[in-house]
């Protein structure tokens, strides 16, 4: 049997988590043209918490993961994750893939900033400098000015906000709650919400609108096509698998080994793009993913220079 260190294995795990969440995002793309979102997130956090009760829970520690003494926080991190990635997909119904990709990853920096203003950590000039750069790279793609700037590019950079506030969150809580848990508590809270969206908008009231992500957001329930059933299936397993992946890859390896990897995301992005969308970047947008990774790659290796246990939680759930 092929044993791997615990650098090696956080590795595997990380790119392996990554490959399921890059392909949750084609799917989920996909599926903004026929259905409505709360729908889809629905359907796919129930197929996961399906997942997490039958495979995760008993590799863990079984029922025992639903117990905790620190259930508004766990409500007020679900919170923060069904938010970013409402924001996230809604962006991704009217956005090629691979700038929504590159605009959420703009997190690492906007963790720092929240870590000085939430945690009263110190960052040198260097780590500025590199937000400042991340930035840039995030303007030049999103292109504020011109007629090639939709509104629509502001969705994933407030994701990207509201997963550094789940890095926080998770930093306060992370030391008495184990990954298991918080992914059971974050799909009870897409489950609850949804439902409530669905019971608030699910009839469709609302969905005569022009813009991609409203019609996303608003548009009404329906039975789902046969021919989708698998593309459900995906999003719900890959979700469950994904989130418990990159847990465990952060669980066992350094951070500053492991986050570098959760950037596969976007060159595979511009990938799947490419293959089934027919989207390509020009030349601003490759300057600006450039831009977006270089800061962000930095500021996590600074990061580990500078405080080694910084970044003990994944980007993306």
């Amino acid at each position: 049997m092929i044993q791997l260190s615990p650098a090696k294995l956080g590795a595997l795990c990380a790119a392996v988590s990554v490959i399921f969440f890059s392909i949750n995002d084609v799917a989920i793309k996909f599926l903004s043209g026929g259905y409505a979102l709360h729908q889809v997130v629905l359907i796919r956090s129930v197929i996961g918490l399906v997942i997490i009760m039958v495979l995760i829970a008993p590799l863990t520690n079984g029922w025992a993961i639903a117990r905790t003494k620190r259930l508004p926080m766990h409500m007020l991190r679900g919170l923060c994750v069904v938010f970013a990635n409402m924001t996230f997909f809604l962006g991704l119904a009217a956005m090629p893939l691979a700038d929504a990709v590159a605009i959420f990853f703009v997190s690492p920096l906007v963790i720092t900033i929240f870590s000085v203003v939430f945690l009263g950590e110190l960052v040198g000039p260097r780590r500025w400098a590199a937000i400042a750069v991340g930035f840039v790279g995030a303007l030049i793609m999103m292109r504020p000015g011109t007629t090639a700037f939709q509104l629509a590019s502001l969705l994933p950079l407030a994701a990207a906000f509201c997963y550094a506030g789940i890095h926080i969150i998770t930093r306060r809580i992370g030391g008495t709650e184990s990954a298991a848990t918080m992914a059971f508590y974050i799909q009870i809270i897409f489950i609850v919400v949804c439902l409530a969206m669905g019971l608030a908008v699910g009839d469709g009231r609302f969905g005569d609108q022009t813009d991609p992500s409203l019609v996303f957001l608003l548009r009404a329930w329906s039975w789902p096509l046969v021919a989708d059933y698998p593309v459900f299936l995906i999003i719900g397993v890959g979700i469950a698998i994904g989130g418990y992946l990159i847990s465990q890859a952060y669980r066992v390896s350094e951070a500053s080994y492991v986050a570098p990897f959760e950037y596969l995301a976007l060159p595979m992005s511009v990938a799947w793009g490419m293959m089934f969308f027919a989207e390509f970047p020009d030349g601003w947008d490759y300057f600006g993913m450039s831009l977006i990774l270089g800061a962000g790659m930095f500021t996590i290796w600074r990061d580990a220079q500078t405080k080694p246990d910084a970044l003990q939680r994944p980007l993306r759930r």
